[in-house]
């Protein structure tokens, strides 16, 4: 394994499934794409989740099937379902306003307070991708924003405090500690949140880094 390549297929891989949320959408990634596909890192994408998709993405782009600021709909990450709607025009039904406004409002910071917010009902509707489509329902209620971002800061530090704790527990591997090399700067804001606990956790992970060959 070519854990540099290894890196920057992680690396690309984030960008192809977070393209709705980057300014300049597919315009901004698509070069990235070109210029950074090496062989070695195509060879990394095709034994990752979807990255055989971004590999026909990346050919398509490189013969001028698919214009630079485009992507082919069959291609698209998640089945489309972000890109079908304009994030910035996601309508909530009265009753998903009223779940969302009243957990938003009265969320605690704790493993209960996010338990209870993921267990919503139209969390659970929009899937995996519920923080983006909410962030943009939330276009319509900005006074709720501040309280949106305790919400996203309090699961990303669970998320990550837990994702963690699997990597120190199993063993290791190139392509984990490539991952972990790639997502470094968001334990490096998160893991801290948890105090002498979280400190300690993000040295195991640095360690974990600084063995790599």
């Amino acid at each position: 394994m070519n854990t540099k390549a290894s890196t920057t297929a992680l690396r690309l891989l984030n960008l192809y499934r977070q393209e709705h949320v980057i300014v300049g959408g597919w315009a901004t990634v698509n070069p990235v794409f070109v210029n950074e596909a090496t062989d070695d890192v195509i060879k990394e994408l095709r034994d990752m989740p979807t990255g055989k998709m971004l590999i026909q993405h990346i050919e398509n782009l490189r013969s001028g099937k698919t214009n630079m600021d485009s992507i082919d709909p069959e291609l698209m990450p998640y089945g489309g379902m972000m890109a079908n709607e304009d994030m910035h025009t996601i309508n909530l039904t009265p009753m998903q306003w009223g779940e969302i406004e009243y957990a938003i409002r009265n969320f605690t910071p704790d493993q209960a307070g996010l338990d209870t917010f993921l267990g919503l009902k139209t969390v659970q509707d929009f899937g995996q991708e519920w923080p983006t489509a909410i962030r943009a329902a939330l276009v319509k209620k900005p006074e709720l924003i501040p309280q949106w971002d305790v919400v996203m800061q309090t699961y990303n530090a669970y998320r990550l405090w837990d994702s963690a704790n699997e990597i120190i527990a199993n063993p290791i591997s190139d392509r984990v500690r490539a991952q972990v090399q790639a997502d470094m700067p968001e334990y490096e804001t998160y893991l801290p949140m948890f105090g002498d606990a979280g400190s300690e956790l993000l040295a195991k992970l640095r360690t974990f880094i600084s063995s790599m060959n």
